[in-house]
């Protein structure tokens, strides 16, 4: 191992041991670095058109922080809403399932699960009480500790703080990266970094697009089929779309069950099929075409293992960098396969072969 390459792993054990340090207050810089960069296409096309950098920061900010603002508050108050319709269902539910499921159940498999269930039932209202007396006492002593307060809120005003500003001075960050870069490597490194854009422009924008897509739709037509709790099975079916395939398997069980439990028929559960079905369809004939194509690559088991390690050793902030770094390790990988498979070491009969006709030629 030469001597540049010990001072590179060392440099890189450094970064690493620095950030697991300063973890606690990274959190706004990552997350204005992620708006800056889903932001940042948007920024140069206004400038291709006659717009100053700073004004097209300016827009482009403003429309972000118009879009958070609204969401937050159309959403907001309506999940807020049938979070609390759906803590005041869980004793009809549980009734539900203790006098209709449960002697089900039993006739089939001649198995009683009365006592068993009730413990359950028990166990569950007692943990969903304590869950409750635990959030209130957290945001207490929170209020409590001012410091601690103040922290929080700093870390959330920085946020639009640093947006605005890594998005003003984008395309001159990445000039000054690259100039930075060793003359010999500059080449290899800028391809490398143009893949992993590609494919982290195709996960952060183009898999958010598909997840609020979807989220839409199954929000939209589950709440025209008059079902309760549909724009949050339809939030959380969206958001899980993540994840292919495992959207529409927790959305739809969920629904389902929500459906036939409501109306007590089964033409309902033809309806969520639908809205279900529709989503899926869009999905694969429109949205996934367009905004992902075959650039992103990453098996669903990496994102869920990326999602979990990220949030095992960093927290909030492991779970925002975790499927970015997961696509550049990806790159990366991608391209060590491809040095591995044209070196010596794979096959070396042609090297050699290669070798020889050299020999030859020169003789």
């Amino acid at each position: 191992m030469t001597r540049i390459q010990v001072w590179g792993l060392l440099s890189a054990a450094g970064l690493i041991w620095l950030l697991v340090l300063l973890e606690p207050i990274l959190m706004p810089f990552f997350v204005g670095m992620i708006l800056a960069y889903l932001g940042d296409p948007v920024t140069d096309w206004l400038e291709t058109r006659g717009l100053s950098r700073r004004l097209s920061v300016s827009v482009v900010f403003l429309v972000l922080a118009l879009s958070m603002v609204l969401a937050c508050l159309i959403l907001i108050p309506l999940l807020g809403r049938q979070l609390a319709q759906l803590v005041e269902s869980f004793p009809a539910i549980f009734n539900w399932v203790q006098s209709v499921v449960l002697p089900e159940v039993q006739a089939v498999t001649g198995v009683d699960l009365s006592a068993d269930f009730d413990q359950l039932r028990s166990t569950l209202m007692d943990n969903w009480r304590e869950t409750g007396t635990v959030a209130a006492a957290v945001l207490a002593q929170a209020s409590k500790s001012g410091m601690a307060f103040a922290v929080w809120m700093g870390n959330l005003a920085l946020i639009p703080v640093t947006t605005f500003y890594f998005l003003l001075d984008w395309d001159r960050l990445k000039a000054r990266l690259r100039d930075l870069l060793p003359r010999h490597v500059e080449p290899t490194i800028t391809r490398l970094s143009h893949e992993c854009d590609e494919v982290l422009s195709a996960f952060l924008r183009g898999q958010l697009l598909v997840m609020l897509s979807l989220a839409v739709i199954y929000a939209t037509g589950l709440s025209l089929l008059g079902l309760r709790f549909g724009l949050l099975i339809g939030l959380v079916a969206g958001l899980a779309s993540i994840v292919p395939y495992l959207g529409v398997i927790v959305g739809i069980s969920v629904a389902a069950l929500v459906a036939f439990f409501q109306f007590g028929e089964w033409l309902p559960l033809l309806g969520v099929a639908v809205v279900f079905g529709i989503g899926q369809l869009v999905e694969s004939t429109v949205l996934q075409p367009v905004l992902l194509g075959d650039k992103i690559g990453l098996h669903p088991i990496a994102v869920i293992f990326a999602v979990l390690s990220g949030g095992q050793l960093f927290g909030f902030t492991g779970i925002l960098l975790a499927l970015p770094v997961a696509a550049v390790v990806m790159v990366v990988l991608r391209y060590l396969h491809e040095r591995y498979k044209n070196s010596r070491l794979y096959d070396t009969s042609r090297h050699a072969g290669a070798s020889q006709e050299g020999d030859e030629e020169r003789s």
